[in-house]
């Protein structure tokens, strides 16, 4: 809810869009603290001087109530003129009312205190924009544009796809970019929701609002402004922030009838005890402030969790959803696996170590972009296997390369490419593994005779078995997996990671199709997929999740909730989450019912008196934003390592 610059300031939001439209932000402090001194100041004085300075005091406290109480006054004021009969109105009446039976201190305490509870109301609603802010703030104002050989400080706003930037240790990031020279260790929790930093080289992508840890480093942008990241983020938090629950929808319906229910209520006390005290603490303790703040404070609560965890949620209606999703389908490659191959198996021939084959291979690929050769060399560079340096290289696509590594010729592809260049052994007798299964086999070669071969396969993600076993154990019935890959390899990656249904061979078509046929047996479907290809299939779900989104625009805008990172237990987490705010709001909804119930009684008893009642709103708003911020702490099990590394100095 957008604040202006008016000081005007309604004392309680009746939840409804014409009334948020009324919202202005609260009294300027100095003139809120001048008021309340001079209320205070009317006590002292009666203290000090008990006789004769009743007129002086009520002076005194009269000036206050009136700097106190005008805002609340003109607040009611415009509500009526608009048409619009909220609780702002029974505020107003019952500070008038104290105010015209000469009841100035009392009057001044009410106003005060109902301002305060404003306060809290406020800040709370606008928990969102805050986030926002503080994002936009991650972005710097300015940026290094290399031109030439020269170095030179841009606006962060002038940059242009194409421009080269440098990033020195310490620095934020300015735009989203590829890496093109220097190494440099990056927190990308704000992006992604990593604890931990991440080491980033050449080619790796870089994005806005991350900071740069350690090393100075040059990228070139491939994305500016509201296009980053970051943009996206911020995009998608403004459109949570416009939705609404719809709980939310149906307090909206009925908040119309509440004001004219509770001036009933207060004719009726009236009318029983001819009391004006009852009557002014009847109005002053119905105005909902606890009920009204029960689920914007969970909401900001929840998504702030949510988001500190790289879980982006564009609809506040979908955190209730999920707490309803029991059942889930999840695409392969991407999501439940990393989509990149990696070495699965290295059988070198009868003396050849297994060391010196990856050596050898690795070598002779390492001017190929092929996966196979990327896959040898990152094992290669976890092994600390030192590779030599390939001559006469020639890569053939499809088939294989070869090249000459420490003076002997080395061939490395598939098996027919080996007999192409001579080898003459049978070359699947030594192989015992099923490439149906998704393996993908290389054959090696050293001066036209075999020295083994390497299975690679796509990998399943490490968390993926833990992931769906936290699934199961929050109640959810059927998990399943649909791939467009044969088989086989979707039904070898099924048992690796415990899903019991999986079906392969899946076009797009056939994808949607399985999600529809799964919700017209009753279930509420979540679909996970990587965003790209899984388009159709997220749409068709009760909820669609998009892995992996962070640098992708397409996964951003396939899915109504974006993971910034690939961690599949943000998955359980987000259910866990989903039930707990649900939990927390039904709290803090029967909280505030049993307030205005109870307080409306103990008013119409004089219990309580018109001052009181208005502490006992504070109280009871205070009481709910506590209780919605303990959702703030969910999911602290995923940052283990609280303290960062802490940036290097600019130079």
């Amino acid at each position: 809810m957008e604040a202006t610059n008016s000081p005007s300031v309604p004392i309680v939001s009746s939840a409804s869009d014409a009334s948020e439209s009324q919202f202005r932000s609260v009294l300027p402090l100095r003139q809120t603290m001048a008021g309340l001194i001079c209320v205070i100041n009317s006590f002292i004085f009666e203290w000090i001087f008990p006789e004769g300075s009743k007129p002086i005091a009520a002076a005194s406290a009269m000036i206050g109530t009136l700097i106190l109480a005008s805002p609340i006054i003109w607040t009611a004021i415009k509500n009526l003129k608009a048409g619009l009969l909220t609780t702002n109105e029974l505020v107003a009446l019952a500070v008038l009312a104290s105010f015209g039976s000469a009841h100035y201190q009392e009057a001044g305490v009410v106003a005060f205190f109902m301002l305060l509870g404003q306060i809290i109301e406020t800040h709370t609603a606008e928990g969102a924009r805050a986030s926002i802010e503080s994002l936009i703030k991650l972005t710097p104002a300015k940026a290094r544009r290399i031109t030439g050989k020269s170095e030179e400080e841009v606006e962060t706003r002038l940059l242009a796809i194409g421009d080269l930037i440098r990033v020195r240790p310490g620095d934020n990031v300015p735009a989203d970019g590829i890496i093109v020279s220097g190494q440099g260790s990056f927190n990308q929790a704000t992006i992604t929701g990593e604890s931990l930093p991440v080491d980033k080289k050449p080619g790796d992508e870089a994005f806005a609002g991350t900071q740069n840890l350690t090393g100075a480093i040059e990228i070139r942008v491939t994305r500016a402004g509201e296009d980053t990241t970051l943009g996206k983020v911020r995009e998608l938090i403004l459109a949570a922030e416009k939705t609404k629950l719809p709980i939310m929808r149906i307090v909206d319906q009925y908040m119309g009838f509440f004001t004219p229910l509770i001036l009933v209520i207060g004719a009726l006390v009236w009318g029983f005890t001819h009391d004006l005290t009852r009557v002014i603490t009847v109005f002053i303790v119905a105005c909902p402030c606890a009920f009204i703040l029960a689920t914007p404070s969970a909401m900001v609560a929840a998504l702030s969790a949510a988001a500190r965890l790289g879980i982006l949620i564009k609809n506040v209606s979908d955190i209730e959803l999920a707490a309803k999703i029991n059942a889930f389908v999840f695409d392969k490659t991407g999501t439940l696996t990393t989509g990149k191959l990696a070495v699965s198996r290295l059988t070198p021939a009868e003396g050849v170590t297994p060391a010196e084959l990856l050596r050898i291979a690795a070598s002779a690929e390492k001017y190929s972009n092929h996966p196979t050769a990327k896959a040898l060399a990152q094992l290669a560079s976890e092994a600390g296997v030192p590779l030599s340096e390939p001559d006469d290289f020639s890569e053939t696509a499809g088939r294989g390369v070869s090249a000459l590594v420490d003076g002997s010729k080395i061939v490395v592809g598939c098996s027919q490419w080996l007999k192409d260049h001579g080898v003459k052994e049978d070359l699947s007798k030594s192989v015992d593994l099923n490439e149906t299964e998704g393996i993908s086999l290389i054959f090696i070669a050293r001066e036209d005779k075999f020295i083994g071969w390497i299975g690679l396969q796509d990998e399943t993600r490490t968390e993926a078995r833990e992931a769906l076993a936290e699934l199961k154990a929050c109640g959810v019935r059927r998990i399943a997996m649909v791939s467009g890959d044969r088989q086989p390899v979707a039904e070898r990656v099924a048992r690796e990671i415990g899903c019991e249904e999986v079906m392969g061979e899946c076009l797009p078509q056939n994808k949607v199709d399985f999600v529809r046929q799964t919700k017209a047996r009753g279930y509420r479907v979540a679909v996970v997929g990587d965003g790209v290809n899984d388009a159709p299939a997220l749409a068709a779900g009760d909820l669609g999740i998009a892995m992996g989104a962070a640098g992708s625009e397409v996964a951003i805008h396939s899915a109504t909730i974006a993971l910034m990172n690939n961690d599949l237990r943000r998955l359980p987490f987000l259910i866990r989450l989903s039930r707990q705010t649900r939990s927390v709001i039904n709290q803090n909804f029967l909280f505030g019912i049993l307030f205005v119930i109870g307080g409306l009684v103990l008013a119409a008893m004089k219990y309580i008196n018109p001052v009181v009642a208005a502490v006992l709103n504070v109280v009871g708003s205070l009481f709910v934003v506590f209780n919605s911020a303990r959702l703030v702490r969910q999911g602290e099990e995923f940052d283990p390592h609280q303290d960062m590394a802490k940036p290097a100095q600019n130079p």
